[in-house]
């Protein structure tokens, strides 16, 4: 578990752009299983999740067509919340940082670690758009 002072400026990154930090069970489930569209980012410490992940997912929030619920949970601090998300998103491993999008709680676009690291923000906010227009 990583220290509450350490983590809150990463959550803030995602808070401050309408995103609910989520650290129940039964509040992600209910959220990513209701009707609509929504955006579920697992949030991590690592370097890529700083670089890539949580610019590249602002900048996609910059497009006409956008998810109806924003949600995040956070990697090796909001564990149970984490593994509920991660759930949903069978038949993907867990990794983080990562993306999900779901339409009427189902997972229609994915985003791992691998698909994150290594690329820029710009790539990233790309690919979440074109999902966006494809299932917003």
């Amino acid at each position: 578990m990583y220290p509450a002072e350490l983590v809150q400026p990463m959550r803030d990154e995602l808070t401050a752009v309408g995103f609910e930090q989520i650290s129940d069970v039964e509040r992600v489930e209910n959220v990513i299983q209701s009707e609509g569209t929504t955006l579920v980012v697992v949030n991590s410490v690592c370097g890529c999740a700083a670089a890539n992940a949580r610019p590249g997912v602002r900048m996609s929030l910059a497009n006409e067509k956008t998810p109806q619920n924003l949600v995040t949970v956070f990697a090796g601090v909001d564990r149970e919340a984490t593994d509920a998300a991660r759930a949903l998103m069978v038949p993907f491993p867990p990794s983080s940082p990562s993306m999900a999008l779901f339409k009427d709680g189902e997972l229609v676009h994915m985003l791992e670690r691998h698909h994150i690291e290594g690329r820029p923000a710009e790539m990233i906010a790309e690919n979440l758009v074109q999902a966006y227009q494809e299932h917003c």
